[in-house]
């Protein structure tokens, strides 16, 4: 064997081991480990539907498009895996066996499909034929059980943010869902439910660091996102436990410590930039103008706003710093729709939504998103 075939043969090895590891870190492998071929994927597809959505569109416009991200970069995923391992193996038979390339790329892909039109001749080559087959079945293997996998997580997730509209309006917001709650005197039940969405940051934590593709696949309804559903449950905890008599304080902080615990999580395996140890005293994107007018609000209802605003306005910022940035940057890399206290100030220029849209606007949204 020339030098050359034993170059050829150690690229091809590296190519296939390279291309398993990606597929076994992606599907595989219960944790949040990056891959450089599916972020180098990722970025790529995301590029071109930057191009498709144009420079300065509309939130339907985005929306219409990005829909189809999540799912057709899945795809895509999958055609490079295979096409890297049939490259890899064509190398490989090229170098081991002697073939011409025409023959080393016959018999690679009729290995990897499964085909099984070309005869391996010798031993080297029936030994690559069989390994091939077997990666290809694998590979295929993986996808088809991902994907039930994905599609569970995605209906779990999706359950729990259509349920929220309900409570804290479209789009959902923390101060809309406590001035529901005391409207109504249903403080208990508002708390109760706020409650439960320790599971959900808990199991989107999981879900999303091991199934990246998951955090771009885009709710049904366009209005709709799993960021700023999370934004609007914190912030609903974060000024009850801050801002007004305390009310079962030991469970929101719990809520609260989950939540910005799993945003974080998902910001670390995106590199979506926040500060590692944010200080109470540390600016936050909401101004005390804003929290003044909620509370204002909220007094209205009949909430019981505790008189000593200074020192509630402290304990809010100092609650809101722990998830401010990643909430933010999540609704940027997302796409995510327009809610106050989130996306609405997490894009830049004319990406960013001054008002929510009206009526007539929300209908052609839904409209564009089918």
């Amino acid at each position: 064997m020339t030098a050359l075939r034993v170059l050829v043969f150690v690229l091809g090895a590296v190519l296939v081991v390279s291309t398993l590891g990606s597929a076994v870190r992606t599907v595989v492998l219960p944790r949040g480990v990056p891959s450089r071929l599916g972020d180098a994927v990722f970025t790529g597809v995301r590029w071109v539907f930057r191009l498709r959505a144009g420079r300065a569109p509309s939130y339907a416009r985005r929306d219409a498009v990005f829909a189809a991200y999540g799912p057709v970069t899945l795809l895509v995923l999958l055609q490079v895996w295979l096409l890297l391992t049939f490259a890899g193996f064509s190398a490989l038979h090229w170098s081991v066996a002697g073939e011409d390339l025409r023959r080393a790329l016959t018999l690679s892909g009729s290995s990897l499909l499964t085909l099984g039109f070309a005869v391996p001749e010798g031993a080297p080559d029936t030994a690559l034929v069989f390994t091939e087959a077997s990666l290809g079945l694998v590979l295929l293997a993986l996808l088809i059980t991902y994907l039930p996998s994905l599609y569970s997580a995605f209906s779990r997730r999706e359950a729990a943010v259509s349920k929220l509209e309900v409570r804290a309006g479209a789009p959902p917001t923390g101060a809309e869902m406590l001035w529901r709650a005391f409207s109504l005197r249903d403080v208990d039940v508002a708390v109760d439910n706020l409650v439960v969405w320790e599971d959900w940051f808990i199991d989107i934590e999981e879900t999303h660091t091991s199934f990246p593709a998951l955090a771009f696949f885009r709710s049904p309804q366009p209005d709709r996102s799993w960021v700023t559903a999370a934004g609007a449950v914190l912030d609903a905890a974060a000024l009850l436990v801050s801002s007004l008599e305390p009310h079962r304080s030991v469970d929101l902080q719990l809520v609260l410590r989950s939540g910005f615990l799993a945003l974080r999580r998902i910001c670390d395996l995106f590199g979506v930039p926040h500060p590692a140890a944010p200080q109470p005293e540390d600016p936050i994107s909401i101004t005390r103008a804003e929290w003044e007018q909620v509370l204002d609000r909220l007094v209205e209802a009949g909430a019981p706003v505790l008189d000593d605003r200074d020192a509630a306005w402290r304990a809010f910022a100092g609650w809101r710093v722990n998830y401010d940035a990643a909430l933010l940057g999540l609704a940027t890399l997302t796409q995510a729709p327009y809610a106050p206290w989130s996306s609405d100030r997490s894009l830049p220029g004319p990406l960013r939504p001054s008002s929510p849209p009206r009526r007539g606007a929300r209908s052609r949204t839904r409209r564009a998103g089918r």
